[in-house]
């Protein structure tokens, strides 16, 4: 059951609208990929997919936890796994645009 849970996953991914207008990728291309990947046990290939899939789901599981449960190091801890997040989302794609050129000329 769960592998067919998973290859529906993989069949009915959304499409990049990003992308599909733009033509080039959006910072959130890939994070379809890396949770299917997460859900195999495919943890490197997660992380090579989308960088930023890890400290985001980090960041919401201690956001939930922290509003049930008050920690005293809860907002600090949030704000560093944003931050984080937020540069593991950012570096890769500057990096491909960089690297690719994958913007379209005027």
């Amino acid at each position: 059951m769960w592998h067919r849970f998973l290859q529906w996953l993989e069949q009915n991914s959304l499409t990049c609208t990003f992308q599909k207008h733009f033509g080039f990728s959006c910072p959130g291309c890939g994070f379809q990929r890396a949770i299917v990947y997460l859900l195999q046990g495919k943890i490197w290939e997660s992380i090579q997919t989308f960088p930023a899939l890890i400290p985001i789901l980090l960041l919401v599981l201690l956001f939930f936890l922290d509003l049930k449960y008050h920690f005293t190091w809860g907002s600090k801890a949030l704000k560093l796994l944003l931050i984080l997040s937020f540069a593991s989302l950012i570096t890769p794609y500057l990096l491909h645009i960089i690297n690719t050129s994958s913007f379209p000329t005027v």
